[in-house]
């Protein structure tokens, strides 16, 4: 091994290559042309040279094309609220000389002190390597300003890290108004719980039911108001909740704020007690299981918070129903206010909800308009109807309240401004 080479930096980044080109998907909408793709961890490393995912950095590549006679922008806070300028993500990747340095430890130290002399080469490696890097992420990004009349540009928007599916939301500002076009592209790296449904083969053809809204009413108002343990003699969380939409569509509509859920395995296990013991995030945590229609969810969305113990866990079971060529998908909703021990669980504690299980369900409807995916919503019954004195429970012991009202909603897989929002 020549020690030479614990003195120098070798930054080789491959600018050169496009593989991510291959994945990227296109929107066209009255003279605008829009091309996106997502770095995944192993790409983004190849390209800039550095880990960037470790850092929870993800470079989206945009190109924008403007035939119309105006020039246009690109807003960079809807593609990401909290993006990072090129130099702010080069600054994150920086290579710090001493860092490395102390990496050796005290005894590589005294064995090798006469190399401190090699310190400044050493430090100027360093430098030389951090303004190759400011210079290439400079080069590459995206510019702010305008995209003239006719013109073109393309490059990287530096974003947070998302896995599994990531929701990349392309706003173009012009003098006449705004464009918005969406796009919801798939992200290694995520082992996904839904990952190990087939949606289509749950329900054979023969058992699909396409229904009107009375149809609709009726298989509502009847389907189970809880869920329950995998045995079904234990009731659970209620059924508050109703979603009409495909998957595709329910995934982009919920995937600028909700996460994906990671399949429970030793790996997201080890994870989830590491979050839960020192109090950090965990995005794409595992949820316990629930049972409805014979089986676990088909699918888990969470939105987290401060920490693993403040989230909001929703899951959906899609049903063999389908209302104008729209899968139906019944779930649960709650929130998650803490945490606390229990008997009923192999690790001894569980997250505490709150027994207000109706603010969730109302927050999903509030969310999805928010976000200008909502078509319409309304309310039906058929959920459990208990009050604060007369509380249900869980199957960790919960208590709960509620109206006995599910939320029905219908996704949008484009922008729009709901139809119809019912009071109640």
């Amino acid at each position: 091994m020549n020690p030479l080479r614990w003195f120098t930096i070798n930054y080789a980044p491959c600018p050169e290559t496009r593989e991510f080109l291959e994945t990227a998907v296109s929107r066209e909408r009255d003279g605008l042309e829009v091309r996106v793709a997502v770095l995944d961890a192993k790409t983004s490393r190849k390209f800039f040279g550095v880990p960037m995912a470790r850092r929870g950095i993800q470079p989206v590549w945009v190109h924008v094309i403007n035939h119309r006679p105006q020039p246009c922008r690109l807003q960079f806070v809807a593609l990401d609220p909290n993006y990072f300028s090129s130099l702010e993500a080069a600054a994150v990747n920086h290579y710090s000389g001493g860092k490395r340095l102390l990496n050796y430890g005290v005894l590589a130290w005294l064995f090798f002190l006469p190399l401190i002399l090699l310190l400044p080469i050493k430090l100027i490696s360093v430098m030389r390597a951090n303004r190759q890097m400011d210079a290439l992420f400079h080069k590459f990004a995206f510019r702010m300003g305008p995209i003239p009349a006719g013109g073109e540009q393309s490059g990287f928007v530096f974003t947070n890290l998302s896995l599994g599916s990531k929701v990349v939301h392309v706003r173009l500002m012009h003098p006449g108004g705004q464009d918005d076009f969406e796009f919801t592209l798939s992200v290694p790296g995520l082992d996904a719980d839904y990952l190990r449904r087939e949606f289509e083969t749950l329900h054979p053809v023969g058992e699909i039911q396409h229904v009107d809204q009375a149809g609709l009413r009726n298989y509502l108002t009847k389907a189970p108001a809880t869920t329950t343990n995998q045995q079904g003699h234990r009731t659970g969380d209620p059924v508050n909740l109703v979603v009409v939409g495909d998957f595709a569509t329910i995934l982009g509509a919920f995937g600028s704020r909700w996460d994906e859920t990671e399949a429970i395995t030793l790996a997201s296990c080890w994870k989830t007690a590491r979050a839960f013991l020192i109090g950090t995030e965990y995005r794409y945590s595992p949820v316990s299981s629930l049972y409805l229609l014979g089986r676990r969810q088909d699918v888990a969305l969470q939105r987290i918070r401060n920490s693993i113990n403040e989230r909001i866990h929703l899951r959906l079971w899609v049903t063999p129903l389908k209302f104008q060529d729209q899968p139906v998908w019944i779930g649960q909703v709650s929130r998650d206010i803490g945490v606390r021990f229990t008997w009923k669980t192999w690790n001894l504690t569980t997250h505490r909800i709150d027994p207000d299980v109706d603010e969730a369900r109302d927050y999903v409807v509030e969310d999805l308009m928010q976000v200008n995916r909502l078509v319409w919503a309304g309310y039906i019954g058929g959920s459990r109807i208990c009050d604060a004195t007369s509380p249900g429970h869980n199957l960790t012991g919960d208590p709960y309240y509620s109206d006995g009202k599910r939320a029905v909603v219908f996704v949008s897989p484009t922008f729009t401004t709901p139809k119809f929002v019912a009071v109640e």
